[in-house]
């Protein structure tokens, strides 16, 4: 990591919001161009091709927005209780928007780096102290605190077992499963903050594959009918159907118990995932509460 980085984030003051950490920590010119707006813009017009070739509604979204015109698919999977936790991984910055991540961090590389959204509030020097070291840096940049990530606790109607990847929510040779993901927005902060190693731990209930310590108190989920995501589907549409539940609070996340998950982990997940832009398209989005 750049030393002007870490010099920067050891002199924040005692209050400083995500968003304007963000903006001082941008990687300088040459380290990660962003792209312009017409990069972003032609890809937006080869995804609304989709929309006239029967695609049913996408993710990510706008979860503060209810509009959508697109009703080829419902929220109808079961509830997560009645599921089988499949796969747990998570991207770097929000791919939703809402709630208490309504920060653009800007358009990035076009390829799911350096965009999505990021927390709005304010932390501590104490919990964005630098991190000693690098997390989950494959080619795309660390993580650091202050960073945003929204974490995908897949679900899925199949009789499956917690493993790496969406192929592990599938069964070769079967119909296709019913899809829900319970999605978590969270900062990561060096001091205090959940465990990610517990929140993420892979229990039973009732039979059943469960998330059994998925975070409360992160006010009421947004329900909607969407697709699958990642920066593959930013020119075209995800064929796959998935019921979201998206909490519009952030949770406080410490860091180095992230970094000791990555080390070790059913799902073989060993960094940050790359962000979807944001579908704005009212064809390609559902109607929330509709």
């Amino acid at each position: 990591m750049p030393e002007t980085r870490r010099r920067l984030r050891s002199a924040v003051p005692l209050l400083l919001s995500a968003s304007a950490i963000t903006a001082a920590l941008a990687p300088a010119a040459g380290a990660g161009q962003a792209v312009p707006d017409q990069a972003i813009a032609a890809q937006r017009a080869a995804l609304a091709a989709a929309a006239d070739q029967g695609a049913g509604p996408q993710s990510p979204r706008d979860i503060d927005s209810p509009l959508g015109a697109n009703a080829r698919g419902a929220a109808d999977a079961p509830a997560p209780t009645e599921m089988n936790l499949c796969n747990i991984h998570f991207h770097e910055s929000a791919e939703h928007r809402g709630g208490e991540f309504t920060t653009f961090a800007g358009n990035g590389d076009g390829k799911g780096c350096g965009t999505g959204c990021i927390y709005d509030g304010e932390l501590s020097a104490a919990e964005l102290a630098p991190y000693p070291r690098g997390l989950g840096d494959k080619g795309h940049g660390d993580l650091q605190p202050g960073d945003t990530i929204e974490i995908h606790f897949v679900h899925s109607s199949a009789d499956v077992r917690p493993g790496a990847g969406l192929g592990a929510c599938v069964i070769e040779g079967e119909a296709m499963p019913k899809f829900r993901v319970e999605a978590v927005v969270a900062v990561l902060v060096a001091a205090g903050g959940a465990d990610f190693r517990a929140m993420a731990q892979p229990g039973e209930a009732g039979g059943l594959h469960q998330a059994v310590n998925l975070p409360g108190g992160l006010g009421a989920p947004v329900v909607y009918a969407g697709s699958t995501t990642g920066p593959s589907y930013n020119e075209k549409a995800s064929p796959f159907l998935v019921t979201w539940s998206v909490r519009p609070k952030v949770a406080k996340m410490n860091i180095a118990s992230l970094a000791a998950w990555l080390k070790d982990n059913p799902f073989a997940e060993d960094h940050a995932h790359g962000v979807r832009n944001l579908v704005v398209n009212p064809k390609l989005l559902s109607k929330i509460g509709g």
